[in-house]
């Protein structure tokens, strides 16, 4: 039963206001990127990383940050895509003789084996899970005039994390469908399983420190995370 992470570290974080892509920003002396290949390299849930970064970075990611950090466990650094759902299926496509796959944003430095251990359990049972926690806050659901359509049970609302798992026959499938068809709207990959398949995706809960680095304010909050924990 062979699990392989599929790292997504082709985005280009214009949010961050830099000159250097987000995932290869420092954070405690160590490229962002570092810290869930880390997670995936000591993991005993998972057998093999794909990279999929973007095409000028290939070799940089190889010698900077696979070799320098050893990271023995990636067998494959690939191009990504214009958008994300692009990105997803390069690493796909690149994966070999795999019974599930672990999708994860390389912007999410805290994943931990615990949550690699609780995903597992949860997509070998239904074959389709994505990680998230209850949302804190209170939800509005608004209609096409802005003005508050629905206030959904904030139990029910889950802000969704990575990594997002599944069978690999699964969502291949579903993306090989979604590529004949439309990827308007899709911002996650249970979206295409949701919409190309009859399969219900299971929720797994995550940690409320598995941020996404987006904004230098998030890479602040990521510092003194990292700092607490060590």
């Amino acid at each position: 039963m062979k699990c392989t992470a599929i790292v997504l570290a082709a985005g280009q974080g214009k949010r961050m206001n830099s000159s250097v892509q987000k995932q290869f920003l420092m954070l405690h002396g160590k490229p962002l990127l570092y810290y869930s290949l880390e997670c995936f390299q000591k993991s005993e849930e998972i057998e093999d990383i794909i990279l999929v970064t973007g095409k000028e970075c290939i070799d940089f990611c190889k010698k900077e940050i696979i070799e320098l950090y050893g990271f023995t466990k990636v067998s494959s650094v690939v191009a990504g895509g214009k958008e994300r759902y692009d990105s997803v299926y390069a690493g796909l496509c690149a994966c070999k003789n795999t019974d599930y796959v672990f999708i994860h944003d390389g912007a999410r430095p805290f994943v931990t084996e615990e949550i690699l251990k609780r995903t597992k359990e949860a997509v070998v049972e239904f074959q389709a899970c994505v990680v998230g926690m209850p949302s804190k806050d209170t939800v509005k659901i608004a209609d096409e005039n802005g003005m508050v359509k629905e206030t959904p049970r904030r139990s029910r609302v889950w802000s969704i994390q990575t990594p997002q798992a599944f069978s690999y026959d699964l969502i291949k499938k579903a993306h090989e469908c979604a590529r004949v068809g439309s990827m308007e709207g899709i911002t996650d990959d249970a979206m295409v399983i949701e919409n190309y398949t009859q399969v219900p995706v299971r929720l797994v809960e995550g940690s409320y420190e598995n941020i996404k680095i987006t904004t230098p304010d998030d890479l602040f909050v990521a510092e003194k995370n990292l700092e607490k924990n060590l």
